[in-house]
């Protein structure tokens, strides 16, 4: 089905450093897309000229968080009708949900603002079946002016105003880089989720509606995750994950990936927790402070 066929469908991408990926990213959607738009963040490889050959409207922006970035573009893209799409440079939209979506915008119920994708994951050459981590179902296509990414640091998701239907077919995470660069992403993610944890113990509750599954995850790490003590709780996750979730079921590849992800990450968030309002209480200091000293980020709007 081509895009003539079907409302118009915005796809939003954000990038740095990303030649890798969204030559085969911009493809996945080509024939659904009415327009790609891709917010760059000071790409330093040929990750902006490739996406303006393959078609893509390239606009830059500074970066802060990833809420703000592709709100940033919401508020740009110029489009006040149709649909919007949200999709990461690694990702590959299949051939066969690239048609439900279509098929979806054709005949989308009009009280309908949004669906939920399903979204797997190739890690060292393996797609990661189990732990609990497929399908995650998260949504990703809403109604132009319908939707929004939540206001937070990390763990964010595009909140909808109005009904959420589901689209069968899935969109693959296969990210090209090594694990030295996955590591290092994580580093920085764990300082953002850090933060993130320190606002919203004091923050108000989360609202709008990101879809049944995000909502119970989101439910469970609030109200459990949250109240289980720091360095404890990821051990705890890492063996659920692994022993009774079956993610030994995901080969040597899965045992890194949940080491790592389910593990190692998030005991560096603790540690890195800790380490803040460690640095609070001694310096006296609120917390956007000593963030802006030790890791040059402005906490604001929050």
């Amino acid at each position: 089905m081509s895009a003539a066929t079907h409302p118009p469908l915005t796809v939003i991408i954000l990038t740095r450093d990303e030649a890798r990926h969204i030559e085969r990213c911009l493809d996945s959607v080509r024939a659904i897309a009415t327009r790609m738009i891709v917010v760059d963040s000071g790409s330093r490889d040929d990750t902006c000229a490739l996406a303006s050959a393959a078609g893509a409207d390239v606009v830059g922006h500074e970066w802060t968080n990833y809420a703000q970035q592709f709100n940033w573009g919401l508020d740009h893209a110029g489009d006040n009708h149709g649909w919007t799409m949200r999709l990461d440079a690694d990702e590959v939209v299949s051939p066969e949900l690239a048609a439900a979506i279509a098929a979806f915008m054709a005949s989308a119920d009009p009280g309908v603002a949004g669906a939920t994708i399903d979204r797997d994951m190739v890690f060292l050459g393996r797609r990661i079946r189990w732990g609990g981590m497929f399908p995650t179902r998260v949504i990703r296509l809403w109604r132009t002016g319908r939707g929004r990414v939540e206001n937070r640091w990390m763990d964010e998701h595009v909140v909808v105003g109005g009904a959420v239907t589901h689209i069968d077919g899935t969109i693959t995470d296969i990210n090209l880089n090594s694990i030295g660069w996955w590591t290092a992403k994580h580093n920085g993610y764990a300082t953002r989720e850090a933060i993130d944890q320190l606002l919203r113990a004091v923050g108000p509750p989360d609202t709008g509606d990101m879809g049944p599954e995000a909502r119970r995850k989101r439910w469970i790490k609030d109200n459990v995750y949250a109240r289980l003590p720091l360095g404890l709780r990821p051990l705890l996750y890492f063996l659920y994950r692994y022993i009774v979730l079956l993610g030994i079921l995901d080969g040597w590849q899965g045992l890194a990936f949940h080491g790592l992800q389910g593990f190692w990450y998030r005991f560096l968030v603790d540690a890195k927790i800790a380490e803040l309002q460690r640095l609070m209480a001694t310096r006296g200091h609120d917390l956007a402070t000593v963030v802006a000293a030790e890791y040059g980020y402005r906490i604001e709007g929050n």
